[in-house]
């Protein structure tokens, strides 16, 4: 295979961000993230409170990647490394190994937020804003184009990138025979931040990650690329890297995805 890198980001609210823009100092972190949610729900009409793309702190990243013989399920950075490291760390990867970006609505979320995250914390990706100026190669086929390959958001695509087509990671996941979700959502990150729980926002994205992988090589499958013994060989990979790899919430996803599964 190529080298792929599927990734998941988890995010709060940049409450320090927020008493910046809204004089809010004095205030404590959930009353500042109260008010960010009030004020992203006045400016939807009550219709919703999740914050604006550059209102977002990043606080986890999880990547799956598969290169030659390889295969590694991981968190970036460590439980204490803050929003700036694991912002490096990404883009470090990508300007290292030039990896196929696979994702889950990266390109409506997950992309955009780092953008606004390197910029606020000064970090350089010079190989992810290419374009084919200094390398011609990347001209048809970079990671910002909506329609390159160099970055595959599978929600966009399965969706023919229309919008009233979108379905959830978790109910295509659980359609296809995959775990899905194990005990925790997005929406639960704030509080799980707030209560120290670093390690379980990180292990909860690790599951995303995988959720996502797994419908990557479905859809390499579907596409003609992973034929015959191919899919099942990677699949099975997977399978022995869960169970090698010494993590209960590895072992938990791997017991919930049922071998028999039509999609496995």
């Amino acid at each position: 295979m190529l080298n792929v890198l599927v990734f998941d980001i988890e995010t709060i609210p940049d409450v320090a961000g927020a008493r910046r823009l809204w004089d809010l100092d004095g205030l404590d972190d959930e009353a500042v993230g109260k008010v960010m949610f009030a004020k992203r729900q006045q400016e939807t009409g009550g219709t919703s409170d999740f914050l604006r793309h550059h209102l977002h702190r990043v606080v986890a990243i999880s990547a799956v990647l598969r290169a030659d013989d390889r295969l590694k399920v991981w968190s970036l950075g460590d439980e204490q490394a803050g929003e700036a490291e694991l912002v490096r760390r990404f883009f470090e990867g990508i300007e290292r190994y030039t990896p196929m970006l696979v994702s889950w609505n990266g390109g409506g979320f997950d992309l955009p937020v780092l953008h606004y995250r390197a910029l606020v914390n000064g970090v350089t990706a010079p190989r992810y804003w290419e374009t084919g100026g200094d390398d011609p190669s990347f001209r048809y086929n970079n990671y910002l184009s909506r329609y390159h390959w160099r970055h595959l958001d599978l929600m966009d695509v399965l969706s023919g990138y229309q919008p009233r087509a979108v379905a959830s990671l978790d109910q295509m996941a659980t359609l296809m025979g995959f775990p899905g979700k194990l005990g925790m959502s997005g929406k639960d990150v704030w509080d799980r931040f707030r209560a120290g729980d670093i390690a379980a926002i990180r292990n909860y994205c690790e599951t995303d990650v995988l959720n996502t992988y797994l419908v990557y090589l479905g859809f390499e499958r579907m596409r003609g690329h992973l034929l015959g013994n191919q899919h099942a060989a990677e699949t099975a990979r997977l399978r022995g890297y869960l169970a090698e790899s010494g993590k209960p919430h590895l072992f938990e996803f791997l017991a919930a995805w049922p071998e028999t599964s039509g999609a496995a």
